[in-house]
């Protein structure tokens, strides 16, 4: 069978799959959850047997370190990925919900029900933890899902289908509800996105290149983000004891995730104050300071080695560096920084450090991206940390899903009618 054809067999099978699981109850999807989270603990040697083929195969093949760290599954990783599916079982189901009913001068009453999407196409890289995940949030949400893994976790993807398949079964669900690509060919990602009759909605969740090619040449609906340029304001009304806390936090708890924060903008009110403490401890961390001129003077003249600062060029203001870097600019105040923003982030999470309620509720309103924070670190954009139990990934697209894109976000809504006999006159 050729990619093309096999593409489509999976294509059908989940577009089948799909109108099972949008009637399924919530008993039965908690019961296929909780039976997966059961065949993973079981199957715990396996697994790790299945990684270790891949992580062997992946240092043969030369990859970098950070790549072998992401590809890595330890003992606790499986216990991890099992409490994850017991942890989504836990959850409300959305499905179903109605909302918003209103009666009309017809008689009539009109509300809205929360519905499954259908199909949804998932393409990811190196982690093998994302194929327990995205199984476990689209079945929950009644979507079925075709899960196009990194070629470097192919053992270990597959290892983790046979436990979801497992589970599926053992609820009485269709065991292709959710599918795992069973090759590396990269024409299956090119047939995945070109099949708008089989899937609704196709989510990337990898590097850069993956994800601008999947958004240049899908022609199914794509729920994605590119980049990770986010910013923390420190206002000329911030409380000095918030300062350094929170952009050591945004900055130096981890660099390699999209939620980090890449630019650092401080009213110029303030700079001579809070911005060498702020520089004191980024050079303790082996942080990289791109500044302006009026930001590298400061910085010099509180003593801060000057091999750890360098001149921003206009590219380091747009720039996601995912590496101990990061961009330092000095403005005027408020209006500067939500035009800064405005014009170089990437739209995925902004802060403001300030105790004045009216800047705060400006830079709210004003900044135009999918998390936007007060007095508290970027990297709390994050579907668990927002209560949303888990995520399938970040949104930085504002139609139709914005941020954190949990259940909800896998779910659409319909226009429901209750009359009783009523007739348009």
């Amino acid at each position: 069978m050729d990619i093309n054809t096999y593409m489509l067999t999976l294509g059908k099978q989940a577009r089948a799959a799909s109108r099972q699981l949008a009637a399924a109850s919530t008993e039965a999807k908690n019961t296929a959850l909780l039976a997966m989270a059961s065949e993973i603990r079981k199957r715990a040697a396996s697994l790790l047997e299945a990684n270790a083929r891949d992580l062997n195969a992946a240092r043969e093949a030369g990859l970098d370190a950070a790549m072998i760290d992401r590809l890595t599954l330890t003992a606790k990783g499986v216990e991890a990925i099992a409490t994850g599916l017991e942890q989504v079982a836990a959850l409300p189901d959305p499905v179903g919900e109605i909302t918003d009913v209103k009666r009309r001068p017809s008689g009539i009453q009109v509300g809205k029900m929360r519905v499954p999407l259908g199909v949804i196409g998932i393409i990811y890289e190196a982690r093998p933890n994302v194929t327990a995940d995205a199984a476990a949030l689209c079945l929950k949400s009644g979507n079925a899902a075709i899960l196009r893994g990194g070629k470097e976790a192919l053992h270990c993807n597959q290892a983790i289908a046979d436990c979801v398949r497992a589970g599926l079964k053992a609820a009485g669900l269709p065991e292709r509800a959710v599918q795992v690509v069973d090759t590396t060919d990269r024409a299956a990602v090119g047939a995945l996105i070109t099949m708008p009759e089989f899937v609704d909605v196709i989510v990337p969740r990898g590097g850069k290149g993956l994800i601008e090619r999947i958004s240049r040449e899908a022609r199914v609906p794509v729920i994605k983000h590119l980049d990770g340029n986010c910013h923390v304001y420190v206002d000329d009304e911030a409380d000095p004891a918030k300062i350094v806390p929170i952009v050591e936090n945004a900055k130096t708890q981890r660099y390699g995730t999209c939620n980090t924060t890449e630019s650092l903008l401080v009213s110029r009110t303030v700079a001579d104050l809070c911005l060498p403490a702020i520089g004191q401890m980024l050079a303790s961390k082996g942080v990289e300071m791109r500044g302006c001129a009026e930001s590298l003077a400061l910085l010099r003249d509180a003593g801060i080695d000057n091999d750890k600062l360098v001149a921003a060029t206009e590219q380091d203001w747009s720039e996601e560096y995912l590496a101990p870097i990061i961009a330092i600019r000095i403005v005027d105040g408020l209006d500067e920084a939500i035009e800064h923003i405005n014009t170089y982030s990437s739209g995925h999470t902004e802060a403001i450090i300030t105790e004045n309620y009216t800047s705060a509720m400006r830079f709210l309103r004003e900044v135009d991206s999918a998390s936007v924070m007060i007095n508290a670190s970027t990297r709390f954009a994050d579907g668990f940390e927002y209560g949303l139990g888990a995520e399938i990934g970040i949104s930085t697209d504002k139609i139709h899903a914005r941020g954190p894109v949990g259940l909800e976000g896998l779910t659409s809504q319909k226009w429901i009618v209750f009359g009783n006999g009523e007739i348009r006159r």
